[in-house]
């Protein structure tokens, strides 16, 4: 068995997403993402799924700071709070509700909450 904790993977995560690179090691094949559409309740599924996810999101993420982190056995909840810049050149800067699951060693999955509506007039359509 892994001795990763939810805690080592959730900081692996995050400091690569924030420039050392590396965070997608720490997600599973499957790894299963809800957010940005709350009337899209089915999750996109896999690992190459949610790095594209990502791609898109990098064009206007600039910085990622955790805030908060509550873990709970294999459960955690993070508040992050990202500085975005977008193409249009407003600099946002917001919290996002990121709760996680980790399974076998991996964070397979994450349910995000924000505040879509500022993040969706300002994204480049």
């Amino acid at each position: 068995m892994n001795d990763v904790t939810t805690k080592q993977l959730l900081e692996a995560y995050y400091q690569g997403l924030s420039g050392n690179g590396g965070w997608e090691t720490v997600l599973s094949d499957d790894f299963k993402f809800i957010g940005g559409n709350m009337l899209q309740a089915t999750p996109v599924t896999g690992k190459p799924a949610y790095i594209e996810v990502l791609n898109r999101f990098s064009r206007v993420f600039e910085n990622v700071r955790v805030k908060e982190m509550i873990i709970e056995g294999d459960n955690a909840a993070v508040i992050a709070n990202y500085d975005l810049v977008f193409s249009n050149g407003t600099a946002v800067n917001g919290n996002v509700a990121e709760f996680w699951k980790v399974k076998k060693g991996k964070l397979d999955s994450l349910t995000i909450f924000f505040d879509t509506h500022t993040f969706f007039v300002n994204a480049p359509k």
